[in-house]
């Protein structure tokens, strides 16, 4: 899995996210979030552990459909789906095993 660096603003829809397949990792964050910052090196381990999952890094904020889709509050949000459906979240990691939990309810 590549890991994708930037949140981007350009969003995918909530139509497109519920039609995927496989394991998606969908973050919401902002790049000039300290808490996203502070948290990417522990989402980077254990999201390029998974070789079975896409990444997806959307930049949230006032007015960004996606997130309030997803009822996102705090960043980063880690939103873990499983062919369109959410089997699991994790919000404001503190750990690597944390963001493993998280994705490991997608197996």
């Amino acid at each position: 899995m590549t890991w994708t660096a930037r949140y981007s603003a350009d969003a995918p829809t909530r139509d497109d996210i519920d039609a995927t397949t496989g394991v998606l990792a969908l973050e919401f964050g902002a790049n000039w979030c300290g808490h996203c910052q502070a948290a990417q090196p522990l989402l980077r381990t254990a999201i390029e552990a998974r070789q079975d999952l896409t990444h997806i890094k959307v930049e949230d904020g006032k007015g960004r459909p996606l997130g309030r889709s997803f009822g996102v509050k705090l960043w980063p949000t880690l939103v873990v789906l499983r062919n369109g459906v959410e089997v699991a979240r994790v919000t404001r990691p503190r750990s690597v095993a944390d963001v493993e939990a998280a994705l490991a309810a997608s197996d």
